[in-house]
């Protein structure tokens, strides 16, 4: 069955998305010289740049761009610093690429507001509203906003973390996150929500959420998969980072069965291709040739 999705029908940015019949894929650019994945590949801004518009090229429906690795042995980041990094970035993404919808991945406020007056459209705050204010910025200027599950302080090491049932918990937590943003102002239409898969989790509470992913669909907005490449799938399938992708993939789809409609991705065209097999399986899309014993 497929979830009823808030709002599945709305404009972000310069984009019109149908949640609905689509699921979009967000690439990751990441302006950190010790960013998980990339290892500073992009921290400059002309790489950082071109990774964009070739995702864009790719198919990437969204650009995500973060100046502050989620890890808290990464090297510190000052607000002051993460502004530079994300409104360059952001000026000159959209001076070559007008249309494209892009989105910040941060904690703070302060950064939020500057990447949105800069023209990002999406807020990704994986701290779940640590810093309330987070939404005020959402509901001033209209923008979109990921709300995350994550348990602790941000940039703060959480050791071995526990739950009863970890579904359940994500999931009261989440509800609860967007009714303060609702309290703050922010529109049914402007919240995606992120069950959070390896933040403040292991492998397998990871698992479970992905197993039971459909659940979180009872939240009502959309629903972002974040899973490229992280440690659960290491762990699981026994793989190093650099060969994550099939296992990436197989959770990509399965999540995209139980209602994701936005998926976070570091390989865009295989990401893509996934997706769009996941949605014609789903009978959302059409093939886009038909010649086979035509």
């Amino acid at each position: 069955m497929r979830p009823t999705i808030t709002a599945a029908q709305r404009r972000i940015g310069g984009r019109e998305f149908d949640f609905d019949r689509r699921a979009a894929v967000m690439a990751i650019v990441n302006r950190t010289r010790d960013s998980f994945f990339d290892d500073g590949r992009t921290y400059d801004l002309q790489p950082a740049v071109d990774a964009a518009l070739a995702a864009i090229e790719a198919g990437a429906d969204i650009v995500d761009v973060g100046g502050v690795p989620f890890s808290p042995i990464a090297r510190e980041v000052s607000e002051s610093e993460e502004i530079d990094l994300i409104v360059g970035f952001v000026e000159e993404v959209l001076s070559q690429a007008p249309t494209a919808v892009l989105s910040v991945d941060t904690f703070r406020s302060a950064v939020a507001g500057a990447a949105v007056g800069a023209g990002a459209a999406i807020i990704n705050d994986t701290s779940g509203l640590a810093d309330p204010a987070l939404a005020e910025v959402a509901a001033k200027s209209g923008a979109t906003i990921v709300i995350t599950h994550s348990k602790a302080v941000p940039r703060t090491l959480l050791p071995s973390p526990r739950y009863d049932d970890v579904v359940r918990e994500v999931s009261e937590f989440l509800s609860l996150r967007v009714q303060q943003a609702v309290d703050a102002g922010v529109t049914p239409a402007q919240l995606i929500v992120d069950p959070g898969p390896d933040l403040n989790k292991n492998t397998l509470h990871t698992l479970e959420i992905v197993r039971r992913f459909d659940e979180f669909a009872r939240l009502g907005p959309p629903l972002l998969a974040a899973l490229s490449n992280k440690d659960f799938v290491g762990e699981t399938v026994d793989r190093p980072k650099r060969e994550r992708l099939p296992g990436t993939l197989v959770a990509t789809a399965w999540c995209l069965e139980r209602g994701a409609r936005i998926v976070r991705a570091h390989d865009v065209a295989a990401t893509v291709d996934a997706v769009r097999m996941a949605e014609a399986l789903l009978g959302l899309r059409e093939p886009t040739n038909l010649r086979h014993n035509i």
